[in-house]
C-alpha cells in the first residue's frame, strides 16, 4: 500500500514528522522573528492584519512562504537522493509537498475571509442602527474585497483538486503495478481481482482524502487557535462556570474532545463489521461468477446460504449504525447551538459588536471542527480500515507470512462459516 509509492515508508513518514516538528519549533522560537533580519518583519503587536488581498503579501506571510519552501527543498532533496531508484518520488515527495502547501494556503484564505467579517459585520450593524453615516459605497467596497478573496479561493480549490486527482491515480498505479508484479503470490487470496482493481483505487482515494483533511485540520488549528485565543478577551464569563480565563479557547478544546471520545467509543465495532461485509459480498459474488461457466456452481442451496451470510452481516451492521448515528446526530445538533450557549452572558451584556460575533463564530467553528476531525471523518475512517484489512492479506502473502486472523475466515469458496459478532 505504501511501499509501492513512498520511499521506505516507515522511515520516510517518521522523518517527515520529526522534520516538521523541528521546523515548527524553529519557527516559533527564532524563525518568525528572523524575517526582520532580511527585511520581512512580522506585523507590530496589536496591529490588525490587512483586509483583502493585501493579507496574502504582508511581510510576515512572504517570509513564511520562503521558510516553508526552504524546509521543503531541504527535506525533499535529501529523499530525492536517498530514493533515486524509486520511480514515484516526484509524485510521492514533491506532489505531497504541493498538496500540503495548497492546503495551508486554503487555510490562509479562510483567515482572510474571517478578517473581512469584522468590518462587514460592523458596517451592517451601523447601517441597521442608522449610525456613523454608512453609505452604499461602503458595502460595495467590502463586497468587492470579498469577491477578490473568493476568486483566490476558487482558483486554489480547482487547481488543488485537479492535481490531487492525478496524485491519487499515480498512487493507485503504483499499487497496481506492485501487486501485479507479484500476482502469482496473491492470486489465491479470496477476491484477489477485486482487491487489485477496486480496493487499491478506494484506498488511494480515501487515504489521500483523510490525509488532506488531517493536514487541513492541523493547519487550521495552527492558524485559528491564536485568533480564538485573542478573541477570548471579549468573552470572560461562561454559563454555569462563571469567569474563566480564555474561555473560548478551552471550551472549543473540551467540547471537541468530548465528541471525539463519544464517537470513538460507540463506533468501535463498525470497522470489523465493514470488513466482514466485504468478505461475504465477495464470497457471494465469486460463487455467482463461477456459476456463469460451471453448471455445478451457484446451486440454489449454496447461493441461499451465501446470501443469508450477506443478510446477517448487513442486519448486524444496521443495528450498530443505529446507535452510532443516534450519538453522532445528537452531538452534531448540539454542536450547532453550543457556541451560542457559551456566548449568552457576553451577548446579553453587550460586550461585543456584530462583527466581533461573526469572527468568534467563524474562529470557534474552525477550531472545534478541526478538533472534531475524528467525529467528522469517522465513517470514512471505518471504510478505510476495512479496505486496509483486505489489502493486508496481500502484504502477508507477498511476505510469505501467515494471513491475518480475520482473513483466515471464509477460506472455502462458499464462505459458509458463521460470522463472528
Amino acid at each position: 500500500m505504501f511501499h509501492s509509492f513512498f520511499p521506505q515508508p516507515k522511515l520516510f513518514f517518521s522523518s517527515l514528522v520529526a522534520w516538521t516538528l523541528f521546523a515548527i519549533g524553529v519557527w516559533y522560537t527564532v524563525g518568525a522573528d528572523f524575517g526582520a533580519v532580511i527585511g520581512l518583519p512580522p506585523l507590530p503587536e496589536g496591529t490588525d492584519p490587512p483586509v483583502g488581498l493585501g493579507y496574502f503579501v504582508t511581510s510576515d506571510n512572504i517570509w513564511f512562504y520562503l521558510y516553508f519552501l526552504t524546509c521543503t527543498l531541504l527535506f525533499g532533496a535529501f529523499w530525492q537522493v536517498k530514493a533515486k531508484d524509486n520511480p514515484w518520488t516526484p509524485w510521492s515527495i514533491w506532489g505531497s509537498a504541493f498538496i500540503i502547501f495548497s492546503t495551508y494556503f486554503s487555510v490562509q484564505v479562510s483567515l482572510a475571509i474571517n478578517n473581512w467579517r469584522r468590518p462587514f459585520g460592523d458596517t451592517l450593524q451601523n447601517a441597521l442602527q442608522g449610525t456613523n453615516g454608512v453609505t452604499t459605497q461602503d458595502f460595495f467596497d467590502l463586497m468587492l474585497i470579498f469577491c477578490q478573496i473568493a476568486f483566490i479561493s476558487v482558483f486554489v480549490y480547482v487547481v488543488t483538486r485537479f492535481f490531487v486527482s492525478h496524485y491519487v491515480f499515480r498512487w493507485r498505479t503504483a499499487m497496481n503495478n506492485y501487486y501485479m508484479s507479484l500476482w502469482n503470490r496473491v492470486r489465491h487470496i479470496e477476491g484477489a481481482s477485486q482487491r487489485v482493481q477496486e480496493d487499491t483505487m478506494r484506498f488511494a482515494n480515501i487515504a489521500e482524502g483523510l490525509g488532506v483533511s488531517l493536514i487541513d485540520a492541523v493547519m487550521t488549528l495552527i492558524a485559528f487557535l491564536p485568533v480564538l485565543f485573542a478573541l477570548s478577551s471579549h468573552v470572560s464569563t461562561l454559563p454555569v462556570f462563571g469567569a474563566v480565563p480564555h474561555a473560548l479557547f478551552w471550551a472549543a478544546i473540551l467540547w471537541s474532545a468530548f465528541g471525539t471520545g463519544l464517537l470513538a467509543t460507540v463506533g468501535i465495532k463498525l470497522p470489523g463489521l465493514e470488513f466482514r461485509n466485504q468478505r461475504v459480498e465477495a464470497a457471494y459474488r465469486k460463487e455467482l461468477v463461477y456459476g456463469e461457466d460451471d453448471g455445478s456452481k451457484a446451486q440454489p442451496p449454496t447461493v441461499r446460504e451465501l446470501f443469508d451470510n450477506v443478510r446477517r452481516n448487513y442486519f448486524r451492521l444496521y443495528f450498530h449504525y443505529l446507535y452510532f448515528n443516534i450519538a453522532r446526530s445528537f452531538y452534531l445538533q448540539a454542536d450547532n447551538l453550543f457556541v451560542y450557549f457559551i456566548l449568552v452572558p457576553t451577548i446579553v451584556s453587550g460586550k461585543i459588536t456584530y462583527g466581533i460575533l461573526q469572527q468568534i463564530l467563524t474562529a470557534f467553528g474552525q477550531v472545534s471542527g478541526s478538533f472534531q476531525y475524528l467525529v467528522n471523518s469517522w465513517s470514512t475512517i471505518i471504510e478505510l480500515q476495512s479496505i486496509h484489512k483486505r489489502l493486508k492479506a496481500f502484504e502477508a502473502a507477498i511476505d510469505g507470512v501467515e494471513l491475518p486472523s480475520i482473513d483466515q475466515q471464509f477460506m472455502d469458496v462458499g464462505g459458509k462459516e458463521e460470522l463472528a459478532g
